[in-house]
């Protein structure tokens, strides 16, 4: 390898990508290229870009790094580290396939190993082959593992309880900060503390779909899709819910919801 280790940081929490940002700042063989707020803008910088190695947040809203990965073709994909929070699931599927992945917080000694490995692939240019191929299987082992670790039902504390919310009957999960505001078919609310990247990672993704960056809605309950001005579309659940979708997620609905 010829100058700097040229990187590529995805994460859609910005003190997360600050805090990884300053460990890399006291590798002085590594260049960073470039920032991406989440799996959209972190596939276009890529294929911009040309980073040799990518750090790509696990789960972020709309598209997430596993996304991101099947997003790029073997001649685009970089060396890719994943950076995730501890998933039992996750680090044995990249384990299995060597691929790399970062727990958080990400602490600068595992980082230094994963840039020296980089670093030593990158010499040998057969590894990228090698590295596209492991990087599907990974998805593919991991997607398949989660599938049948779903959450059936949400404990929510209220008045000293716990209620125990069948997800069946959820209708919608809206992000506000750090709370996230659940709505049932019957129209009952709740509010939990937890994050909805979190939650939806919990949750099956043929049942529940992002309808934008801090909005999921159960398929189950919609009732009406209507397209409004801006290239989006105006979600009427079945409770009488009325959501609007970003751009990025009608195009998604568009292409795997909305068609036959």
């Amino acid at each position: 390898m010829n100058g700097k280790l040229r990187v590529l940081i995805a994460d859609d929490e910005r003190p997360a990508r600050e805090f990884l940002k300053n460990i890399l700042r006291e590798f002085e063989t590594v260049a960073l290229v470039g920032e991406a707020a989440d799996g959209a803008e972190a596939v276009e910088k890529i294929k911009e870009l040309k980073p040799d190695l990518a750090f790509l947040d696990l789960q972020m809203p709309e598209m997430s790094g596993l996304e991101v990965v099947k997003n790029l073709s073997e001649r685009e994909m970089p060396f890719v580290a994943f950076i995730t929070a501890y998933d039992e699931f996750a680090v044995q599927a990249f384990e299995i396939n060597a691929i790399d992945y970062l727990l958080k917080p990400v602490e600068k000694n595992r980082l230094a190993e994963t840039l020296k490995r980089v670093s030593e692939r990158l010499i040998k240019t057969k590894n990228q082959s090698e590295n596209f191929s492991n990087l599907q299987t990974a998805v593919q082992n991991y997607e398949q593992t989660v599938s049948g670790e779903k959450l059936e039902r949400i404990p929510i504390k209220k008045r000293g309880e716990i209620i125990l919310v069948p997800v069946s009957e959820i209708a919608s999960i809206i992000a506000d900060g750090e709370l996230l505001h659940i709505t049932t078919d019957k129209n009952q609310k709740y509010v939990i503390n937890f994050r909805l990247k979190d939650l939806e990672a919990k949750l099956d993704a043929e049942k529940f779909v992002r309808l934008s960056r801090g909005a999921l809605a159960n398929l189950e309950m919609f009732e009406k899709v209507a397209p409004i001005v801006g290239g989006v579309y105006k979600i009427t659940l079945k409770n009488g819910q009325e959501i609007i979708t970003s751009r990025q997620q009608s195009r998604i609905l568009r292409d795997k919801i909305l068609k036959l």
